[in-house]
């Protein structure tokens, strides 16, 4: 089985607009139907309000309730579903979005001790792939896409999106190829100025 790892893929609490933007953060990938994404998705998590949590419990019966946790009967892929968790972080609760492969025996319980890790850093910070995990996620569909024919071999079906250049107009970009100015100027403004994280 191949092991994704975990990572926070927004900042902040979403909406119930993005929350259910970010269910299907990759719903533009090539081939969408014709393998398996498993990977793709396994393993993301980001905060969301304590009403979309009570929101999604109601909306049909859990696969399972574990305590603090509860997984959705529907898969989102494969063995992957969505796993909702209520945590107490800092004397309060939060609430947090997360795909687990429940073929992978123990997936939710590691999900839960890295949302714990991560979230109870004494300082406010986020690393690079965070930086660009919130950048992807909060693109518009017509900024973002996946590299295709035109680009080399080696890059097609890589994550790209869409840059200004100036009098240059607008150019494509691998989303891991951005610049450290690329990415604050991608970010909001409040993101842009947080300290750098080592990555757990």
């Amino acid at each position: 089985m191949i092991s994704t790892p975990i990572r926070k893929v927004f900042q902040g609490i979403a909406t119930r607009p993005e929350m259910f933007r970010m269910f299907d953060r990759h719903k533009q990938r090539p081939n969408r139907f014709a393998a398996d994404a498993s990977a793709l998705y396994a393993g993301e998590w980001f905060e969301i309000a304590e009403e979309q949590c009570d929101y999604m419990l109601d909306v049909l019966p859990p696969l399972w309730i574990r305590g603090e946790m509860f997984a959705m009967r529907e898969f989102m892929t494969g063995s992957v579903t969505s796993v909702f968790l209520t945590l107490r972080l800092d004397s309060r609760r939060r609430h947090f979005h997360a795909y687990c492969d429940l073929a992978d025996k123990g997936s939710p319980e590691r999900m839960r001790d890295a949302i714990i890790a991560r979230e109870s850093r004494p300082v406010k910070a986020m690393t690079r792939e965070e930086r660009l995990e919130h950048i992807w996620s909060t693109a518009h569909d017509d900024y973002r896409g996946y590299a295709g024919d035109k680009w080399p071999s080696a890059m097609r079906g890589q994550r790209t999106v869409q840059l200004y250049g100036g009098k240059e107009g607008t150019f494509l970009k691998r989303l891991d190829d951005l610049s450290d100015a690329e990415i604050a100027a991608k970010l909001p403004v409040q993101l842009r100025h947080l300290p750098d994280a080592i990555a757990a």
